[in-house]
């Protein structure tokens, strides 16, 4: 076997070559688009390279076939709660079912983390973002949502195999945009209805800044500080929501706020797979031509819910529920025309978010596995800890 480190064009092309040519077999796979996983390891593009760094392999065998990939990274700002030692990353994984193949990969990722001093290994995770490529998927094996991990089911004999170990579960929750919503959602949501210091609105193209601001004000109090992360700025908040313009349903995206200030954000958005399952990886003119085409003729059926929360000084009091009314009465009312709706994961150290998930009518759709592999094989394992 050889193991080629990816420094040019054409080790770029077969990076993107070797996923395609292992999974494009695999039942409910959706070919992510090209442009998509480039920019991860863009240095201009990718805002993790700040902080970090990366490098990326494939594999070949005897004959020079290609039989997998891997990308390893560091970051300063990657921590979790708990961590006792410097964790790096490593992503991007794809292999034949081979466990020599998969371990010559998982080595070499390992010493190369370890030249940089980290003591244990996550993965797969993402260079960046964690609601992008982050996870195993091991269990629910059909077509992921947009930016989602996928793979066979045989990876997860290779990563346990190997000696990884569950770090946390990612549940992702899905459900029928009919679905009545339970009763004490309604009881709920009456106790807030009736105080005119609290209104629900949804989003509007023509006043995106202060949206994007309204976003940024409540994602830094309920947000930012989990799993060692900042405050967003203003200007990062508004260039993200420019970014999502073309793809945002207005009808979807749901603002609460008391007395005028924002105090919780329930976004949806249409699952863009449903669209780039049909591009090939591909998102020139003509791909694009295709989704403005395919996106006003309702093309879309499934939505899906990218995050949902509330500002610490209004949650236990009804403003989820509130939120979530307010938003069913146009989402359920036939003003937007989705069948299926499914959340993003979340992870199994946060039981709150699990149970309004839960309590929503929502059940398990499918479940990524975040693994960690410590270094020195005789430190105790701890996996992520309980949040909230």
């Amino acid at each position: 076997m050889q193991l080629i480190i990816v420094n040019n064009e054409q080790t770029a092309r077969q990076f993107l070559e070797v996923h395609v040519l292992l999974n494009k077999d695999v039942e409910g796979w959706i070919r992510p688009l090209d442009k998509d996983i480039n920019s991860v390891f863009d240095r201009e593009r990718n805002k993790a390279f700040r902080h970090g760094e990366c490098v990326r392999w494939i594999l070949k065998d005897g004959n020079g076939q290609l039989i997998g990939r891997m990308a390893a990274f560091v970051s300063k700002k990657y921590k979790n709660k708990g961590d006792e030692c410097p964790v790096g990353g490593i992503g991007f994984f794809d292999c034949i079912d081979n466990q020599e193949a998969a371990n010559l990969l998982f080595d070499t990722g390992k010493q190369w983390l370890q030249e940089r001093g980290m003591e244990a290994m996550d993965g797969p995770i993402n260079f960046g973002e964690r609601n992008n490529w982050w996870g195993l998927l091991t269990e629910g094996y059909y077509e992921p949502l947009y930016a989602m991990n996928f793979n066979p089911p045989y990876y997860v004999r290779l990563f346990e195999q190997y000696g990884f170990q569950v770090f946390f579960h990612q549940i992702c929750y899905g459900m029928k945009v009919a679905d009545t919503l339970q009763p004490k959602f309604y009881d709920r949501h009456a106790a807030i209805a009736a105080d005119p210091a609290f209104k629900a609105v949804h989003l509007r193209k023509n006043d995106l800044r202060k949206f994007a601001e309204d976003f940024c004000t409540v994602y830094n109090k309920a947000w930012a500080k989990h799993g060692g992360g900042k405050d967003m700025g203003k200007a990062q908040a508004i260039a993200l929501f420019k970014q999502m313009k073309p793809l945002l349903d207005e009808k979807i995206a749901w603002f609460v706020y008391h007395q005028e200030e924002p105090i919780a954000i329930w976004l949806n958005l249409p699952d863009l797979n449903q669209y780039i399952k049909l591009m090939n990886g591909k998102f020139g003119l003509l791909q694009k031509l295709k989704f403005l085409y395919l996106k006003q003729m309702g093309y879309c059926k499934k939505m899906t819910g990218i995050i949902f929360g509330v500002v610490p000084e209004f949650q236990g009091k009804g403003v989820d529920a509130f939120t979530i009314v307010e938003g069913a009465k146009l989402i359920q009312s036939g003003a937007v025309k989705y069948v299926d709706y499914e959340m993003q994961w979340i992870g199994d150290f946060n039981p709150k978010m699990q149970n309004v998930a839960e309590s929503l009518g929502a059940s398990p759709s499918r479940q990524l596995t975040t693994y960690r592999y410590l270094f020195d094989r005789s430190k105790p394992f701890h996996r992520h800890p309980i949040i909230g």
